[in-house]
């Protein structure tokens, strides 16, 4: 899965209370949402590297990411390679299109459509709260399940979280966070039955604007072994985007 929750863009780290000692997975998950709260308009460069031998080998995507905050609207429009280019994945509302340059049409999908055939997905792009996906996980004498752990020299903590609503796209997930700050330095996405899906790093973290945003993401298919992506963020702005680019007819004008 790519730019999770942006890319994503909902790795932007605002400033927030810090936490308790000994906090909770719940208290974890509140915190996330407070800080990664988005609200400025946001316009990105993005470039996804995807190593997939399904593909014939390595494809490079490249796209401009656009996001409104008033209602959470976002545009993806792809330039390269070639054969994607002027493609855009447009969500208002509810609904989410995929657009084709060439045939200049629009398609209705779903959050499960992969952007230019890579492992990010429509659903990616959403900004929905981790509160409203996930909650703690519990073992067997109901208590969450949270530890202390080291990922190198960066002390992190370990929290297991299950899926609330069905259409969130792994119903089990493992995340490694800095202890101060909270930043996702490591994902594990689990199916129902607890197989490994795939598994995300973030690095490469920057202060913009204040808030932190991982410049590097990688994300290891776990069945595929050979199917890697790597996605790379530039020129990133907070600037307010214009209104008529969340509209069809802006995709439409960038294939005349």
């Amino acid at each position: 899965m790519i730019l999770r929750k942006l890319l994503f863009l909902a790795l932007g780290l605002a400033c927030a209370p810090p936490l308790a000692a000994d906090p909770s997975v719940q208290d974890i998950i509140d915190t996330i949402d407070a800080r990664y709260q988005i609200q400025t308009d946001i316009t990105a460069q993005t470039k996804i590297t995807t190593r997939d031998p399904d593909l014939g080998g390595t494809k490079v995507i490249e796209a401009v990411y656009y996001r409104r905050d008033s209602d959470d609207a976002f545009l993806v429009v792809l330039y390269a390679p070639d054969t994607d280019k002027g493609n855009g994945y447009l969500r208002v509302g509810d609904n989410m299109w995929l657009y084709l340059s060439k045939s200049r049409a629009f398609q209705h999908i779903g959050r499960g459509e992969k952007i230019g055939g890579s492992n990010a997905t429509a659903g990616d792009m959403e900004t929905r709260k981790f509160k409203e996906l996930y909650k703690p996980a519990l073992d067997a004498n109901g208590k969450e399940i949270i530890s202390q752990e080291m990922i190198g020299k960066i002390p992190v903590y370990k929290i297991e979280l299950t899926a609330k609503v069905v259409d969130v796209k792994y119903p089990k997930l493992v995340m490694w966070l800095t202890r101060d700050k909270l930043l996702r330095l490591k994902e594990e996405y689990y199916s129902l039955s607890g197989t490994l899906l795939q598994t995300a790093y973030y690095k490469n973290y920057k202060n913009v604007d204040g808030r932190y945003l991982a410049l590097v993401s990688r994300f290891d298919d776990a069945i595929e072994k050979d199917n890697v992506s790597v996605m790379e963020i530039t020129g990133i702005s907070f600037d307010k985007v214009d209104d008529y680019k969340f509209e069809k007819r802006y995709l439409e004008s960038l294939s005349k």
